[in-house]
């Protein structure tokens, strides 16, 4: 319990910490970032929409601490400004449209690449020297070694053009939303990026779950398990895996953090409307307050899932629960 609240007070000093970033590097410019966008443009945008702007990122006169205190307020109301680039759209909104697509294809390609390499690197060691160690391993790290855009265009090219199986682009087909139709549409649109992330990244879990679980099947927890007559099976399973899956846990945690951010390329080549896309298009158009409020909900979704990282390490290791 003590470790669980000190990586708690750790998480909210660190939240606190990227919030204050948020506030302090804007107004490093020179002027701020509302009268650079209002120049940009100029004669399209009234000026009350100046000063709406200006409020929203907490450029409201006074002093630093006066300012400090508008962004906090503005923050706990959940207002992230408005977006320039669709403006008067809130960025909470236009954040709000592209994250449920993100976490759908993102975090389904993360979670199953995860169990997919998880269970493929403890069969691999625990069948080391046989043919499903040699082959295995090394072909799916060879896959992973291929940048994500070429196997992006690859996948799109074969699965989309040549046979036809998949939608080439967007995240579901036109038409009502709602019903079995419209999942279907969305399945179909999601499985391709999806699979390319999985055939990127499963290659990773897998070998590094064949290393750390042929660490651990020389513990001793292991030898005496094998040393009380116990089935090979339930030895690689349910001791030495368990040992092993520490490290991988952490890093999914992180990975579920960071799917946030969107695979960029991955969604660039199959026109897919998530965060990825958005925060490319953000960068380009120079909007300020998306990129905040992009920055801001990544900071939180990495936060988060390293607590939950630790909340699972701390289940899966009794040492950490009496630290």
């Amino acid at each position: 319990m003590i470790y669980l609240l000190r990586r708690l007070g750790f998480y909210a000093l660190a939240a606190w910490a990227s919030l204050t970033m948020a506030f302090a590097l804007p107004r490093l410019m020179p002027g701020d970032p509302g009268s650079a966008i209002f120049a940009r443009f100029r004669g399209k945008l009234q000026p009350e929409a100046m000063e709406a702007l200006r409020a929203a990122l907490g450029f409201t006169g006074g002093s630093p601490l006066r300012q400090y205190g508008s962004y906090l307020a503005h923050l706990a109301h959940g207002d992230l400004g408005l977006s320039i680039s669709q403006f008067p759209t809130p960025v909470s909104t236009v954040i709000g449209r592209a994250l449920g697509w993100t976490l759908l294809m993102g975090g389904l390609a993360v979670t199953i690449s995860f169990a997919l390499g998880t269970l493929l690197g403890v069969v691999a060691a625990g069948r080391r020297g046989r043919w499903v160690d040699a082959v295995v391993p090394p072909a799916l790290t060879f896959l992973g070694a291929f940048p994500y855009f070429w196997l992006a265009m690859l996948a799109l090219y074969v699965g989309g053009f040549v046979l036809g199986w998949f939608p080439l682009g967007h995240a579901y087909d036109e038409g009502p939303a709602g019903g079995l139709s419209f999942v279907a549409s969305v399945a179909r649109h999601a499985a391709l990026p999806a699979a390319t992330v999985v055939m990127a990244t499963v290659g990773g879990w897998t070998l590094a779950m064949r290393n750390t679980t042929l660490r651990t099947l020389a513990d001793d927890h292991v030898l005496l398990a094998r040393a009380k007559g116990l089935s090979p099976r339930r030895v690689l399973f349910v001791y030495a895996a368990r040992g092993a899956l520490l490290p991988n846990v952490a890093a999914l945690g992180l990975e579920l953090g960071f799917v946030l951010s969107g695979s960029i390329l991955t969604e660039i080549v199959f026109s897919y409307p998530g965060t990825g896309s958005l925060l490319l298009s953000a960068v380009q158009s120079l909007d300020y307050p998306l990129l905040q409020g992009l920055f801001l909900i990544l900071t939180a979704a990495v936060l988060a899932a390293s607590w939950l990282v630790d909340l699972a390490s701390a289940a899966l290791d009794p040492r950490l629960r009496r630290s």
